[in-house]
């Protein structure tokens, strides 16, 4: 039985609680003075709360910048930040690596070579990224949640959300050019407005070589130590009022609110850090049984699924090229959720977190049941949540087959589903045909431009042996259980065959059929082997596996809002922190090594002679470029060595951060840049899920390195002049 809340009491709750601690959390800047400020400023923090985040003043947060995309500008995928007055950018090099892959080719391989704008005519423009500044936020629980009582039924409950929220946005970008986002946090229990102004005009200044912008590459990827120059830069352009605009040659460069001061003091162990950026998905307040299914059932098969698809991947980037650059950030994106799922399960099961979450649990359960009136709201929840939980195993199984093996696997399959509307036109829809064919030859020249059809044979039909080896037949899309029983099992010879009947492996077979489009191919089209399989999976997902999911989940998510409130009453004491949904985020902690393991300890910071040691010209991830080892052993490090005469290269701390803070500012206790934040540690990615201060490490770029690589290594420190450098 689902329990009843008062939603006076969740609005009471969760404005009381004891002061914060620092390294584990993820703050809202507007609530800093009321609940975080004075734990910082304890522990070394030089300014005020206004200084961070002011509604009219110039401040600290107006540096800082949410990169996204045209569609979905307020799903931030890094954060980056602003370096001079004249819209200077630096983020990571990872966030910028599509961009830099887009505009590389064999002639001109940015990837390998670097790139550097030496003027603005040469800045290098990238369709599609939007730079968003958070204009301000505010508190919207009570008009979101309003006429909703206790009695208000799931459903409809989320359609007057919905309502509410639209009627929200609408009024907030009213008379403006802003833009507004109304997001859940808190599982639901509280709401709060973002209100944006967006830039379009966003183009590529510079960045280093991959062996050093990528350096140690997915095999030092989420470890530690590190000694990757993850940084690119990039400058935003508006109009000749300063107002955000699409590109044109016309536009100029931003002149910002606020830019960062960039400091040469560099972090010692023990100072004071601080981290602003859009952290994008956490969850910490789940139950244990949601932990098990993730730890015990998903993760294990989509860490199964990938290493596949990584395997066959790497084996064709070795032998070609060609197709490394094509498929350098397919790899990266594949790889970086494979190697963190990983190292989640390591460290939960380090922690034995789903002994401790059992722990909580029992304890609820016995103050759930200490009233009446308690007993009404909050007994039997989380036993309610386990039911459904394994409820929802298979379905969660046969899900995540469906999207990593199948709708995102071979990307063919993919792409093919992009025709299913053209394919179906009808007379009465023949007035969409131009504008249909005119978007798909387009989707078509971005998809063959990274493409290598052998690859994607090899990709097909390991990932359908998989789909159908994994799951019962009842879990399957009709055509894999056909060309499973019509092939006798193998998938490559069925591969072969599709795809060389396919007219989305050959761009001259596709330019064919689009040129000169009339309805009547359609039929032609629905006769396509790769389409009749993306259809089938594509078709048997969204109506045999989302609704139940979604059924299922949507039950669970109830529960789990109900049960969060409950949490947080029943620790008056504790101030919590929301998960991470994309929206601006203040983290703070110290610079601070670790003890991994027994007998492991690890230092807060490395250098270039780490980068040395590594070299090995026979490895393309620790293939150092010569002009840095000449660099290294003259000993040109300029201004930018530390006390010790060394290069240092990144740094350790216990900011609490997630995916979406990569690029995130690092701040040193005066609020001067320091560094780039890009990683965590192995041993504490499960961070995401349950915070450790004892071995849970942020891991940043030492903003020197980046000085050091620009003006020595690149030539390129004209662009240090736009900067405001202390000492």
């Amino acid at each position: 039985m689902i329990k009843k809340i008062s939603l006076l009491l969740i609005a009471f709750i969760l404005l009381i609680g004891a002061q914060a601690k620092a390294d584990e959390g993820m703050w809202i800047p507007m609530l800093l003075e009321k609940y975080n400020i004075e734990d910082m400023q304890k522990a070394g923090f030089k300014l005020s709360a206004a200084d961070i985040y002011s509604l009219n003043e110039a401040c600290l947060k107006d540096a800082v910048v949410g990169l996204g995309r045209e569609g979905s500008p307020f799903h931030h995928f890094c954060t980056g930040e602003l370096i001079s007055d004249e819209g200077l950018m630096v983020t990571n090099y990872h966030c910028g690596y599509g961009a830099i892959q887009d505009h590389s080719t064999l002639e001109h391989d940015y990837l390998k070579d670097g790139f550097w704008a030496m003027s603005r005519d040469e800045e290098l423009v990238n369709e599609g990224i939007t730079a968003s500044f958070l204009i301000r936020m505010e508190d919207v629980t009570s008009q979101v949640l309003d006429s909703i009582t206790d009695e208000t039924k799931e459903d409809d409950r989320q359609k007057m959300i919905q309502k509410h929220i639209k009627k929200i946005q609408k009024a907030s970008e009213k008379d403006s050019d802003y833009r507004a986002s109304v997001k859940a946090f808190f599982n639901g229990n509280q709401y709060f407005l973002s209100v944006y102004e967006i830039y379009k005009d966003v183009r590529l200044v510079g960045a280093p070589p991959s062996a050093i912008g990528k350096f140690g590459g997915d095999t030092d990827n989420w470890m530690w130590p590190r000694h990757t120059g993850d940084f690119s830069m990039f400058r935003i352009y508006a109009d000749k009022d300063n107002k955000p605009a699409s590109y044109s040659k016309e536009n100029v460069p931003m002149i910002p609110k606020q830019s960062f001061k960039i400091s040469l003091k560099g972090a010692n162990e023990g100072d004071f850090t601080m981290v602003f950026g859009y952290p994008g998905t956490t969850t910490e307040y789940l139950t244990s049984d949601a932990l098990d299914l993730m730890t015990k059932v998903d993760n294990p098969h989509k860490i199964k699924i990938r290493t596949k698809k990584l395997d066959l991947m790497r084996a064709d980037m070795d032998a070609s090229p060609l197709v490394r650059i094509q498929y350098s950030a397919k790899y990266a994106g594949v790889s970086n959720s494979w190697k963190r799922w990983q190292g989640e399960i390591k460290g939960l099961d380090r922690l034995n977190a789903i002994s401790k979450k059992k722990e909580l649990e029992k304890k609820f359960e016995v103050w759930a049941n200490s009233s009446d009136d308690l007993e009404t709201k909050y007994a039997g929840i989380v036993s309610e949540m386990g039911v459904l939980y394994k409820e929802l195993t298979p379905v969660s199984l046969a899900r995540d087959y469906a999207i990593e093996a199948g709708m995102r696997g071979a990307e063919v399959v993919s792409f093919a589903h992009k025709f299913k509307k053209i394919a179906r036109l009808t007379k009465k829809d023949k007035d969409q045909l131009a504008d249909l064919v005119v978007d798909l030859q387009k989707s078509g020249d971005k998809f063959f431009k990274n493409y290598n059809v052998s690859t994607d044979r090899k990709l097909l039909a390991a990932l359908l042996k998989m789909y159908s080896e994994n799951l019962e037949d009842k879990y399957l899309p009709k055509e894999i259980v056909d060309i499973r029983d019509k092939y006798k099992g193998d998938f490559e010879a069925y591969a072969e065959k599709a795809m060389s009947k396919s007219v989305f492996t050959d761009q001259a077979k596709l330019n064919e059929l689009l040129s000169d489009y009339k309805l009547s191919r359609g039929k032609r089209l629905a006769k396509d082997p790769i389409f009749v399989l993306a259809n089938s999976i594509f078709f048997f997902y969204e109506s045999e596996i989302s609704p139940v999911y979604t059924k299922v989940l949507t039950k669970t998510t109830k529960l789990q809002r109900t049960y969060m409130a409950g949490l947080m009453e029943m620790q008056k004491e504790k101030i919590f922190y929301p998960d991470a949904n994309s929206t601006f985020r203040v983290h703070y902690g110290k610079v601070a090594g670790y003890k991994a393991r027994n007998a492991v300890t690890y230092d807060y910071y490395t250098t270039l002679e780490g980068i040395i040691e590594k070299d090995n010209p026979e490895i393309f991830d620790y293939d150092v470029p010569q002009k840095l080892r000449d660099l290294y052993h003259a000993k040109e490090f300029g201004s930018y060595a530390n006390t010790q005469g060394e290069m240092p290269v990144c740094f350790a701390a216990t900011n609490h951060t997630t995916g979406g803070n990569s690029g995130s500012p690092v701040l040193n206790a005066n609020g001067e840049l320091i560094g780039l934040n890009f990683d965590r540690a192995w041993e504490g990615v499960m961070s995401d899920l349950m915070y450790d201060p004892e071995i849970c490490r942020n891991v940043s770029l030492d903003i020197r390195y980046v000085l050091f690589i620009v003006d020595k290594f690149a030539g390129a420190g004209y662009l240090l002049d736009e900067m405001n450098i202390v000492q």
